[in-house]
């Protein structure tokens, strides 16, 4: 008998559909989103993130959005901390937790129980540090991590300057690799894990038409309103796609057009590399959701896992008339 309790995890490239799916699934299930989505922590960083509005949610809980300044920095441990929380009051509700998101360092961390290294935090290392990032471009750091922890280097893009950052803080401040530093241990759930996907040309397109929506909506107006508020254009929230182009068009460095270029052709690099990364993982299984009855399969492969024994015995399914058809992805 199986007596973890369920956890179902959507994972996918951006524009995918990940988020209304989940809300689908939560709808049909009983379940409350958990956001797997760095850029979805952050207030007032809306369109540039395609958050999901109140009304897009439908009445489906959703946690870790909308929880830090963006003037606040974040940890790959603060998140699995506050995941982990979130899951095990949603479990206490009775409810089905649905991670969804397309950070995967964030989606294995917290589902295959990453030990994450204990160095705290060096300021004025990474103060210096940053500064190399500046002068002499993110690939040289990268070239550098590549040097002292290869494994690191493979797993993080040379664009993730925090990321890489954090990896030559701990080897240099505690001089062991931050691979050899972690360390795994199951979890004490038992999670399912299903993944969008489609061909890369229509994942192309729909990226490209979602960049000319948002700048539709206001993109160059929201981050023109959060610099004004005091967020650096350094800060690490913008950093993320859309906003550091945007921020490089408002300070004159690059005209609009070319901006908006930069974003697509770097959110079509950022969805290749997810791809690659969550194709590694084996346990995944995958749906085309641009074949015909796609979310049909999705819901009767969940139906099928939330029958399978838990600690309160057999899950029940809830039907709530949600999930007969396709959400849009």
């Amino acid at each position: 008998m199986n007596k973890r309790k369920p956890v179902v995890a959507l994972v996918g490239p951006t524009s995918v559909g990940k988020t209304a799916t989940a809300i689908e699934l939560a709808l049909t299930f009983g379940g409350e989103v958990v956001s797997a989505d760095s850029r979805y922590l952050y207030r007032g960083m809306d369109i540039g993130t395609d958050k999901p509005t109140l009304e897009e949610r439908r009445g489906v809980p959703h946690h870790l959005i909308d929880i830090l300044d963006p003037r606040d920095d974040y940890s790959l441990a603060l998140f699995q901390r506050d995941a982990q929380r979130a899951i095990e009051e949603i479990h206490a509700r009775g409810r089905l937790p649905i991670v969804a998101g397309g950070t995967p360092l964030y989606l294995r961390a917290l589902l295959e129980g990453w030990h994450i290294p204990p160095a705290p935090p060096n300021p004025e290392l990474r103060a210096q540090l940053e500064l190399r990032a500046r002068r002499e471009g993110p690939e040289a750091l990268h070239r550098e991590l590549q040097t002292v922890d290869p494994v690191a280097a493979a797993r993080i893009p040379p664009e993730n300057v925090r990321r890489v950052i954090r990896a030559l803080e701990i080897f240099l401040t505690t001089g062991r690799r931050m691979t050899e530093l972690e360390g795994r241990e199951a979890p004490p759930w038992r999670v399912l894990w299903l993944g969008l996907t489609m061909p890369r040309d229509e994942l192309y397109r729909r990226i490209d038409e979602r960049v000319d929506r948002q700048v539709a909506r206001g993109l160059v107006e929201e981050v023109r309103r959060l610099l004004e508020q005091g967020v650096p254009p350094d800060a690490p929230a913008m950093t993320a796609l859309g906003y550091r182009q945007i921020v490089a068009f408002l300070t004159g460095q690059m005209g609009l057009e070319e901006a908006i270029q930069r974003i697509k052709y770097d959110t079509h690099r950022y969805a290749r590399h997810q791809l690659t990364w969550l194709r590694r993982m084996k346990q995944v299984e995958w749906y085309d959701v641009t074949q015909p009855g796609w979310y049909e399969q999705l819901r009767e492969r969940v139906e099928r896992f939330l029958r399978e024994e838990s600690d309160e015995g057999v899950v029940a399914v809830h039907q709530s008339g949600g999930g007969k058809e396709a959400p849009r992805a």
